[in-house]
């Protein structure tokens, strides 16, 4: 296998080597555009940058023997940067779309994700959540189910009983009414014997209520604590299923707002992303879609004492360096970060950054 690899090796160099010679000879220094964007790209205080795209820039311009320096832009303006040859490329955390993809090429794709979804911790919890849960549609619809059984047993009971039973007489109201309430007794088998059929018929119906009741009140109380509990373990947001009934923010003009945009759901716009974690701490959205590897990154070094990032992933998502169209460096580029790839060292360096990835 070392061996495969060194020959692989050596046949992309030999590969590389008259088309970088040539594009090397035409140009100075490179201009990389790049923006504050962890885990992809830090700015350090003193003005260097690193991250996963630095890195790997870095290695790839070393290895062809590129000489660059960056210069910091705002995403919309790194992608314009680019469509108009202003930059000779541009390193951050660029996703790669069918948009984007007719302005300018990309290279190969250097790391699969997707979309991640971060929540406040325990968003669930507390009594005023639990209060809630008693007025939530599906507890009232258990509720509302469960009545509409009773009632019908106590109607029917007292059909059979009214005109023999004194315990089930008087007005129409009153009979059914007793019936009720002898049919939720014999549900909870607390037994009181205040009202008990005397018709053959009545007797009959409650034989039979006696032994439905024991599978009914299980079922039912699995129903109810069931909806009284769900959101208990988590928030209000516990998979991109429940995005449509939140408040949701992310971030302008990027990818993940293309998708919301897409899916019809409706959401806040906020132009950074450390703006967009402050208002999921303070309560004020339910849910903040972006980026799952810099969810994650940003969430566990600042926030993760206050929020967390469900797990998994959707909306796949492939982040690649950006060129300018017909770009003399692509080639050259993509076989470079193919090679890097399959390097030991490059799954160091994204677990550094990532930790495990999902």
């Amino acid at each position: 296998m070392k061996s495969l690899l060194i020959s692989i090796h050596i046949l992309l160099s030999l590969m590389i080597a008259p088309q970088l010679a040539n594009a090397v000879e035409s140009a100075d220094i490179l201009t990389v555009a790049t923006r504050h964007v962890p885990p992809f790209a830090i700015k350090q205080d003193d003005g260097t940058w690193q991250g996963i795209s630095i890195e790997l820039w870095q290695q790839v311009a070393d290895g062809l023997g590129l000489e660059y320096q960056f210069r910091e832009m705002g995403l919309k303006e790194m992608l314009e940067a680019v469509e108009q040859r202003q930059v000779d490329a541009a390193v951050a955390a660029l996703t790669i779309t069918s948009e984007r993809e007719k302005r300018m090429d990309f290279s190969h794709p250097f790391l699969s994700s997707g979309l991640g979804i971060a929540v406040p911790l325990n968003a669930g919890g507390g009594w005023l959540a639990v209060t809630q849960r008693f007025f939530s549609t599906r507890f009232l619809q258990v509720v509302t189910a469960l009545l509409g059984i009773l009632l019908l047993i106590g109607i029917l009971v007292w059909l059979f009983e009214r005109r023999q039973n004194t315990q089930f007489g008087g007005s129409p109201a009153q009979g059914i009414g007793s019936g009720l309430w002898w049919s939720a007794v014999t549900m909870t088998t607390v037994g009181y014997g205040d009202k008990a059929p005397q018709t053959l018929g009545g007797r009959f119906v409650a034989l039979v209520w006696m032994f439905a009741s024991i599978i009914i009140i299980s079922s039912f109380t699995a129903a109810i604590a069931t909806a009284l509990t769900i959101g208990e373990l988590g928030g209000k947001v516990q998979s991109k299923d429940d995005l449509a009934r939140a408040r949701i923010v992310s971030i302008t003009d990027s990818t993940s707002a293309q998708y919301l945009q897409q899916a019809k759901l409706n959401f806040r716009s906020q132009p950074d992303l450390t703006g967009a974690l402050e208002s999921l701490s303070n309560g004020a959205i339910d849910a903040l879609v972006y980026d799952a590897p810099i969810l994650r990154y940003q969430v566990r070094q600042a926030h993760d004492d206050r929020l967390s990032v469900l797990p998994g992933s959707f909306a796949r998502q492939d982040y690649g360096i950006a060129l300018p169209s017909a770009s003399p460096y692509r080639e050259a580029i993509n076989q470079a970060i193919l090679e890097r790839l399959y390097d030991p060292a490059w799954e160091e360096i994204l677990f550094n950054y990532l930790g495990d990835r999902d």
